[in-house]
């Protein structure tokens, strides 16, 4: 095999491998060093000159001119007289012998070897590519083709035909998957196993929720609504605390959108998921409130060194804030980082002579009821039942306002 063939057919399959042009000159030109070196000993004296368009190779050998008596002659740069003018006959001790090696002299075997492993080479270098190229889009979402369905994973290709791997575990329960379908995935993990790499897809993750929400709701790709966190039991429901950057974009609304019209895309996608989302506060009552939805709280007492709260719900509420199977407190609580736990607010159903606070319009604004609703306070005694400063940290309501409130129900009870 002449080099012009064994360069020309090591260019075609580099090319094909999306290999670069610097990059492939670099490794013929490794390869042919190593054959150098085996050979010679030493590949310091040659010069590698690879031309990889028109498949042609250069080595040259460079060595010194020395006296034929010299103690010099057994070194790797220098020639004898008398060899050097076999070469050229006119050659004078001093001057510099340029020799051309060709590849026929390092023998048929050796060229086919140098083949294999310029091939090897090439496809551990594909490796690497593919490697960084997936390291650099962990938590991207990507589009890929169903290729195989196996026990425990199913294998999908991306664009470029590469082979990635969707666990049974990081699959939606419901998902169903057809060979030749596409579907959307997040690079979960990329790992290199015995020079291989791995890629492995989720779509249970978090983040696979989050780039969802970033695909299909504009305010959130752009940057005016953030997802300050995401909880999620794959299939079956999730809550998405989201804020607002503008105080003119309601950022639960914008998510939604027109009858559901932006979220419903996304709930088709994870096979029915039920999404809650949640305008998030740093009010941490007024976000543990929120974050129970449905469920309507009358009180609650938070232990933030032991990390649990205490949550007491008229016997109706019950069952709406724990949840099918009890993921919604499950769920709830992974939100806002701490222990939850449910009480009948048996105290609260006893009390007949209550009064609902739409019964105070007259005396108090509209929003202010409201407020006080959207932390699951209907009624003036389960106000009541709560201090000044604890209704300050539950609700976006001023001091004073609270006082004024608390004067007014105070006063239909005496």
């Amino acid at each position: 095999m002449d080099s012009g063939v064994l360069i020309e057919s090591f260019a075609d399959f580099a090319r094909s491998k999306n290999i670069d042009r610097p990059t492939m000159i670099k490794i013929l030109e490794d390869v042919f060093r190593t054959m150098i070196r085996k050979k010679y000993g030493t590949d310091e004296n040659f010069d590698v000159i690879i031309n990889a368009e028109s498949g042609d190779l250069e080595m040259w050998r460079t060595r010194e001119i020395v006296d034929d008596n010299s103690e010099d002659i057994w070194d790797y740069d220098k020639i004898p007289l008398a060899e050097a003018r076999k070469i050229q006959a006119d050659f004078e001790v001093g001057e510099e012998v340029a020799e051309e090696v060709k590849l026929e002299d390092f023998g048929r075997r050796v060229v086919q070897t140098a083949r294999q492993t310029l091939i090897q080479k090439v496809k551990d270098l594909e490796k690497e590519i593919l490697y960084d190229k997936y390291k650099n889009q962990v938590g991207d979402l990507i589009n890929a083709e169903v290729y195989q369905l196996l026990k425990n994973e199913v294998i999908l290709l991306d664009n470029e035909g590469n082979e990635i791997s969707l666990p049974k575990g990081e699959q939606i329960p419901k998902d169903r998957y057809r060979k030749g379908e596409t579907t959307k995935a997040v690079v979960h993990r990329v790992e290199m196993i015995n020079g291989t790499p791995k890629i492995v897809l989720s779509r249970t993750s978090p983040v696979f929720l989050e780039r969802l929400f970033e695909n299909e709701i504009p305010e959130i790709y752009d940057g005016l609504i953030s997802i300050r966190r995401i909880v999620r039991e794959p299939g079956e429901r999730a809550k998405v605390a989201v804020e607002s950057y503008d105080d003119r974009i309601d950022p639960v609304g914008a998510c939604v959108g027109m009858k559901g019209s932006r979220i419903h895309s996304i709930v088709r996608e994870l096979g029915n998921e039920n999404i809650d989302v949640i305008n998030y506060t740093d009010n941490f009552e007024l976000l543990i409130s929120r974050a129970l939805s449905p469920a309507k709280i009358s009180s609650m007492q938070v232990d933030r060194d032991a990390k649990r709260v205490s949550v007491f719900l008229k016997p109706d509420q019950v069952s709406l804030a724990i949840g099918k199977g009890g993921q919604n407190i499950k769920l709830a609580g992974r939100l806002v980082g701490m222990e939850i736990d449910v009480f009948r607010d048996v105290e609260g159903q006893e009390d007949d002579e209550d009064v609902d606070l739409s019964e105070f319009s007259d005396e108090i604004d509209t929003w202010m009821i409201d407020e006080l609703r959207r932390v699951g306070l209907d009624t003036a005694k389960s106000v009541l039942a709560r201090t000044k400063d604890e209704l300050v940290r539950m609700t976006d309501l001023e001091e004073d306002t609270i006082e004024e409130i608390l004067a007014i129900l105070r006063q239909e009870f005496e």
